[in-house]
């Protein structure tokens, strides 16, 4: 079986295309590498997979693992439809699991344009190459933003989510109705994912966990919004994982063709707890400077994940402690080299 995984060189993106290949899956990879954050972590994701950054910068030209000769990788990106067709006239793919977009909630604040031809266009490049291709499924990342302010917890997915406070968040749902839109006209399944809060090694350097060990152990204060009074549904990138493997490798039995799951950790965490956590494995305590409630940003997300232990067996398993232990090592090694 051949996955085309967008995004291949993402956070979730490489663990997924790992994972893909070590069940015996071929994967054909594509990221754009943009400089959202240092090209250099993507570069370096990738050679984990086998891709040398060298082989990926000649442009045009396939990237063939090292390590795996089931992954091969282009640097291609979404709102290039031309690149997009050919890549699916040339390659048989049994699914798509299409993880690129451009990522954050306060970054689509400065930079809304961005957004549009990544998260809208380039995932309407990818709606019509599977359509015209005959792909029976796409697997897609949503967002828990998309919840925006709701204040009913735990979210649920039959929830009404009209009123996005982001540009992003908006951007999420879009694709989830143009997602709908595909799958009734054109009968081919569509997944989306609305992931809560992703962390662990080799994440995004934006993400709050990423910065606070960052400045912990540069002794710079952190920045605690809405002065700590957040909770997040942390979930750690296994437990992702092998909650979009399921989805993957099983076929659609019962389930509606178009289906919208949560896939969290469905145990909020407080801000001020994490923080602390952090500081234990660092054995350091942080500067903190408390601001008020950035905008676009939510007080606390928390996910309803029964319909994905329901449909697919999911059950995340890694609490925030040991979590955040194994992001911690990495970030120590990570600092190192």
């Amino acid at each position: 079986m051949t996955i085309l995984v967008t995004g291949a060189a993402g956070f979730i993106g490489h663990f997924v295309c790992k994972k893909l290949l070590d069940n015996g899956y071929k994967v054909v990879g594509i990221d754009n590498i943009n400089d959202y954050y240092s090209p250099e972590l993507k570069y370096s994701r990738l050679s984990k997979l086998g891709i040398l950054k060298v082989e990926v910068e000649n442009a045009g030209l396939p990237c063939f693992s090292l390590t795996n000769p089931n992954f091969i990788f282009y640097k291609v990106d979404l709102i290039d439809k031309k690149n997009i067709d050919d890549l699916f006239s040339k390659y048989s793919f049994d699914k798509v699991c299409h993880l690129a977009a451009q990522a954050g909630v306060r970054y689509s604040i400065e930079n809304p344009s961005v957004y549009i031809q990544s998260n809208l266009i380039g995932f309407f490049n990818i709606l019509e190459a599977v359509r015209h291709a005959g792909i029976d499924h796409l697997i897609y990342a949503s967002s828990s933003s998309v919840y925006g302010e709701s204040k009913d917890v735990p979210f649920c997915t039959n929830q009404c989510v009209d009123r996005p406070i982001s540009l992003y968040a908006a951007t999420k749902k879009s694709n989830e109705l143009m997602a709908y839109t595909y799958s009734h006209l054109f009968d081919f399944a569509t997944t989306g994912l609305r992931f809560f809060t992703v962390y662990g090694p080799l994440g995004r350097p934006d993400m709050a966990y990423f910065r606070f060990a960052e400045a912990i152990i540069n002794d710079e204060p952190i920045k605690v919004y809405n002065s700590g009074a957040l909770s997040r549904d942390f979930t750690y990138i296994d437990d992702i994982v092998e909650g979009i493997l399921k989805i993957i490798s099983e076929p659609i039995k019962e389930r509606d063709k178009y289906k919208i799951y949560n896939i969290g950790n469905s145990h909020p965490e407080k801000l001020v707890d994490f923080i602390e956590i952090i500081e234990n494995h660092l054995g350091k305590k942080a500067k903190r400077e408390l601001l008020p409630m950035q905008p676009g940003d939510v007080s606390q997300t928390y996910a309803d994940i029964s319909d994905l232990i329901t449909d697919y067996g999911y059950a995340p398993k890694t609490t925030i402690n040991e979590g955040l232990y194994k992001f911690i090592q990495w970030y120590k090694d990570y600092k190192k080299n």
